[in-house]
């Protein structure tokens, strides 16, 4: 590493805040040309070799979108650009930029970068837009940090900055869920008049405010776009009303639908599917329809998955007869269902337990020439094991292998519960070592769920907890739905001293037993004629601001009703209906046998009149 250059930032007196606080990155961090590190408004400038980047898991659109080029694909594109590198003549900067622009269209993103260094090292003169070329392909490499550094090289070449460079960089933000850094950008950039803010840095900002859940800062963006006589587009109106329906505040997104329609902005078919989620989630569906007929009307017809949104929702509803009809509507305009028109169709119909439907519509799809995915094979599966038909479910689940698909965790955890619910633990046993073996899904908290309550159930508690502490010894975080499992399965098999050792042991795990925790051990307590047990444990209760329910109090009555202890049964009793809870129907049962061995008690007469009134 050798410094080449030092200069002053007071050159750039626009862009000082660049080394204060927030947004002073690491710039001696491997970069492309060359790595900055500020230090009391100086740039002192270092050469390096650029590190290899990591493959990004997601990207995001050029924001900085180059000259078209006649290059389709990459093979064409680097001959194109070694031709240019190995002329006599020194080729222009402009040419190579037009060859490195379609190869960032393409996404090879670090195929750029390396040839940017190419550039950087034959001696031709790169200029801001290359940089800003650079500084995006870091963007979407998710090394923003990178992406800053390179700020020094245009510091280092006399460019400043511009608009193109800082919503590159603030998207870049935005994508590595550096939130607050992005926002603080803008903040800065517009208050100190760094740059003028053109539609896609505002588009840049409210994007990014409504992904990290910024609804409100995002339209109070908009809002302050309307002072500034700054015109905000659809692109921006459609991705707040999308986040505002994400969010439940249907009313709002409806709103500022009437909104930007008079103010002469025409919504399109983002703003309309966006619109028709979100209302879809309440039920409405009159809204829903009028809002495709307005669709129509407006020439702005509904795509695939504005019909795919309303298809899932209906059988998510349970009204597949009219998620039908969609699909006919759907089909007649031209639109072509996919996998995900037939998974939701299907999944609704299992839903309804009509798995022959659903057996129809996964046939239909196969015939139309689509083929079905991990998801339909799931919902299948599921729907046969609802069904407590486990041989059609065990046949299915061994077809996704023929198929040449892979199981998920959700495909196992599927079939676990419906061979437990079967009673198979032996085979569920054998399905869970495959799972493992295979080592392609390792196990998460449901699957230990289910294999704990599976194991419960069947009265192998002693497996259970074997497998409980296989689950603490892995990296699963347990939580205290595990232990209501296993104090509930071991209180039921007997082992009382157990299920209250488990219990102790959710205090001392730093765990918040719920009410269901309490009933379970109450009842435990309460089936072993251990009442005065129970009733500190419900005053227990009570001191942790765990309330009782109605389940709470008819378990300790009827405790005491199979002791024959009246006086405390009608007391809880009476608390128990002062708290405008419900005598269960095994409640009163047990206050007429104690009735019936007792005699005529006054007490026990009026009580059982209070709970059963005359009609």
């Amino acid at each position: 590493m050798s410094i080449v250059a030092v200069f002053s930032l007071t050159k750039f007196p626009r862009f000082q805040f660049l080394h204060q606080g927030t947004f002073l990155y690491n710039f001696a961090a491997p970069s492309l040309l060359c790595n900055c590190n500020y230090n009391n408004n100086v740039a002192i400038v270092v050469t390096t070799t650029p590190s290899s980047v990591v493959n990004p898991n997601r990207s995001v659109s050029t924001q900085a979108k180059p000259p078209k080029s006649a290059s389709d694909n990459l093979d064409d594109a680097l001959v194109s650009f070694n031709r240019m590198l190995k002329s006599r003549s020194i080729p222009s900067i402009y040419s190579l930029n037009r060859v490195l622009g379609s190869i960032v269209k393409m996404g090879h993103y670090q195929n750029v970068l390396s040839l940017i260094k190419q550039v950087h090292l034959q001696g031709v003169p790169v200029d801001a837009y290359t940089i800003n070329i650079g500084i995006n392909c870091y963007c979407h490499l998710n090394r923003v940090d990178f992406g800053f550094s390179l700020l020094g090289s245009l510091f280092k070449r006399g460019y400043e900055p511009n608009v193109v460079t800082f919503n590159t960089l603030m998207k870049g933000l935005f994508t590595e869920d550096k939130h607050s850094e992005a926002k603080n950008l803008f903040i800065k950039l517009v208050r100190e008049k760094q740059i003028e803010p053109d539609v896609v840095t505002y588009g840049t900002v409210i994007n990014g405010l409504c992904k990290s859940g910024s609804t409100k800062i995002a339209v109070e963006l908009l809002r302050s776009m309307e002072t500034l006589n700054f015109e905000a587009d659809v692109y921006c109106y459609s991705m707040i009303i999308d986040s505002l329906c994400k969010d439940r505040m249907i009313s709002d997104a409806m709103n500022l639908l009437v909104e930007m329609t008079k103010n002469g902005i025409s919504p399109n078919v983002v703003t309309y599917t966006s619109l028709i989620y979100g209302l879809c989630n309440f039920g409405q569906w009159k809204e829903v329809t009028r809002l495709l007929r307005e669709m129509v009307d407006q020439n702005v017809p509904p795509n695939a998955h504005t019909f795919n949104i309303v298809v899932d929702a209906l059988c998510k509803e349970g009204m597949v007869t009219q998620a039908e009809d969609v699909l006919e509507v759907m089909i007649k305009r031209g639109e072509v269902p996919n996998i995900v028109t037939y998974n939701a169709l299907m999944d609704g119909y299992c839903l309804r337990g009509q798995m022959e439907e659903a057996q129809k519509v996964f046939d239909s799809m196969v015939n139309r020439g689509l083929h079905p995915d991990i998801i339909s094979y799931n919902s299948l599966i599921h729907g046969y094991c609802k069904k407590r038909r486990i041989d059609e479910a065990i046949n299915l689940f061994k077809e996704v292998s023929r198929k040449g698909l892979n199981h998920d965790i959700i495909t196992y955890n599927t079939m676990l519960h419906g061979l437990f619910e079967e009673g198979k633990c032996g085979a569920a046993g054998e399905l869970f070592s495959e799972m493992l073996a295979a080592g392609g899904q390792s196990p998460n908290l449901f699957t230990y769920r289910i294999l704990i309550n599976g194991l419960c159930k069947n009265r192998q508690v002693a497996e259970a907890l074997s497998m409980f502490q296989a689950m603490k010894n892995s990296e699963i975080c347990y939580d205290i739905d595990c232990y209501n499992i296993l104090i509930d399965g071991t209180s039921k098999a007997g082992s009382l001293e157990i299920a209250h050792e488990l219990f102790n042991e959710v205090f001392s795990k730093g765990l918040k037993p719920d009410v269901y925790t309490y009933n379970v051990m109450i009842g435990g307590l309460c089936g072993k004629g251990l009442m005065d047990e129970a009733k500190k444990l419900l005053t227990k209760m009570e001191e942790k601001g765990c309330f009782p329910n109605h389940f709470t109090y008819n378990l300790i009555v009827q405790g005491y009703l199979k002791r024959s202890e009246t006086d405390e049964a009608i007391v809880l009793l009476e608390k128990m209906l002062a708290m405008g809870f419900s005598a269960h129907a095994s409640t009163i049962s047990g206050l007429v046998d104690l009735l019936a061995r007792s005699g005529q008690d006054p007490m026990l007469l009026n009580m059982i009149q209070k709970l059963v009134p005359r009609t």
